[in-house]
């Protein structure tokens, strides 16, 4: 059963994280930590630090809803793996590449579920958001298509721009695109929105 939680608390639990890793990252990438005989760039520290953070965030809101989402395993899993392959070999580009490749899954779960004519995002959001199966056919296309191109627009930025830009772009770039857009498909979207359910 899920216990309620004060919305700003689970916001601050589900984006800090980040936010931390951006501030951890702007203060030590000029450094060069010398660790088991091994030197790791301030890069490579700051997102070895990030994966507790955001372990330790996922289990405090286990703890606080009684709940896990299995997009929160899943970021979990991703962030241990990459982070492990980045710690292994050194290499930031594992790192980068983690958040190409959640985009990517993303976008390929809802074209699977296009594929059979159906919207998954409806079965995670659709007691929340009690919409037409067509508006719901309409959200899942173009959030398919989002992911997707987030999922580009990040091979493209941390190929050609600076450890800076990526972790900018990363922490406050990706997420306020992707909040604009959700935000913009309320509006385009209300004509599917069953009314009487909503104020039910």
């Amino acid at each position: 059963m899920q216990k309620p939680i004060s919305p700003a608390l689970k916001q601050a639990l589900e984006l800090g994280p980040t936010v931390v890793f951006f501030l951890i990252y702007m203060w030590i990438r000029d450094d060069t930590f010398t660790i088991a005989g091994t030197a790791y760039s301030g890069f490579i520290v700051a997102a070895l630090v990030f994966i507790p953070i955001i372990l330790g965030s996922i289990a405090a809101l286990w703890y606080l809803t009684g709940t896990i989402s299995r997009m929160q395993i899943f970021t979990a899993f991703m962030v241990l793996f990459f982070g492990g392959l980045t710690a292994w070999f050194n290499d930031e580009r594992f790192f980068k590449m983690k958040t190409t490749i959640v985009y990517s899954c993303m976008a390929g779960l809802l074209a699977i579920g296009l594929l059979r004519g159906q919207s998954w995002l409806k079965f995670v959001l659709g007691e929340v958001l009690p919409m037409r199966d067509e508006g719901w056919m309409i959200l899942t296309r173009r959030l398919c298509a989002a992911f997707a191109a987030l999922a580009v627009a990040n091979e493209l930025v941390w190929r050609n721009l600076s450890n800076d830009a990526w972790v900018t772009i990363e922490t406050f770039g990706f997420p306020i695109a992707l909040a604009g857009f959700l935000f913009l498909q309320i509006f385009t979207l209300q004509k599917y929105i069953i009314e009487d359910d909503v104020k039910k």
